[in-house]
């Protein structure tokens, strides 16, 4: 591992200093780079037993699909994060099958499952860490959920724009209307038409292939 790669490990792993010398000498060295095209499928399911990845740079989404084949993104992983359900040790108790696809060209680090689940077990540091990640993903998941169940899609939607706008660092978003139903587990028919009257309310412009939020306080009075 390159030593710019070994540090920025360290730094990401707030257990790394928890660590005996001989954990450590084993994680660095089972340690991988991958880079990973935009579009690729990062981990398949359950059955995919590949391990954790740590996101170096990039972004990837984590989602679920339907038996009608209709998607949902649960959470998304930016730089630092670390996917804890592409691990086979974390997804015994688990009964539905979480995908991840990078959105941009990513580079993670993939740490083994054989590697992680031994460090799980002999330490405590690991332990808390893995413990706290689990239960913020579960709230992730929970709060998708709590607005399917409980949001009006305009809200949902409103909500959508502004965090994808938080993502990108800007209000001009390049996204389809067929990404954006993926996202968020509809039909691309009833994303175009919601973005129709959102485009006639002065709230966003549209042009092909992105939306533009020309009106991002009136889009956060919508969700609120």
């Amino acid at each position: 591992m390159k030593q710019e790669d070994f540090t920025f490990v360290k730094d990401a792993l707030p257990f790394w200093n928890a660590l005996s010398a001989e954990q450590k000498e084993i994680l660095e060295y089972s340690i991988t780079l991958r880079r990973i095209p935009a579009g690729t499928i990062m981990h398949g399911g359950a059955d995919d037993l590949d391990g954790l990845f740590l996101v170096k740079k990039g972004q990837a989404r984590a989602f679920i699909v339907s038996e009608t084949g209709k998607e949902i993104t649960l959470y998304r992983l930016l730089e630092r994060d670390m996917c804890i359900f592409s691990a086979s040790c974390m997804l015994r108790n688990i009964n539905f099958e979480i995908l991840v696809e990078a959105e941009k060209d990513t580079e993670a680090f993939l740490i083994p499952s054989t590697v992680y689940q031994s460090l799980l077990q002999s330490s405590i540091a690991v332990s808390d860490y893995t413990n706290q990640l689990m239960s913020s993903r579960f709230s992730d998941v929970m709060w998708i959920m709590e607005q399917v169940l409980f949001m009006s899609f305009d809200k949902r939607l409103a909500l959508f724009l502004l965090d994808q706008a938080n993502i990108e660092g800007s209000n001009r978003l390049t996204i389809t209307h067929e990404a954006i139903a993926k996202h968020m587990g509809t039909a691309r028919e009833v994303v175009t038409r919601m973005l129709k009257y959102f485009a006639a309310e002065g709230m966003v412009e549209l042009f092909r292939g992105g939306v533009i939020l020309s009106d991002p306080e009136k889009l956060r009075r919508k969700h609120a």
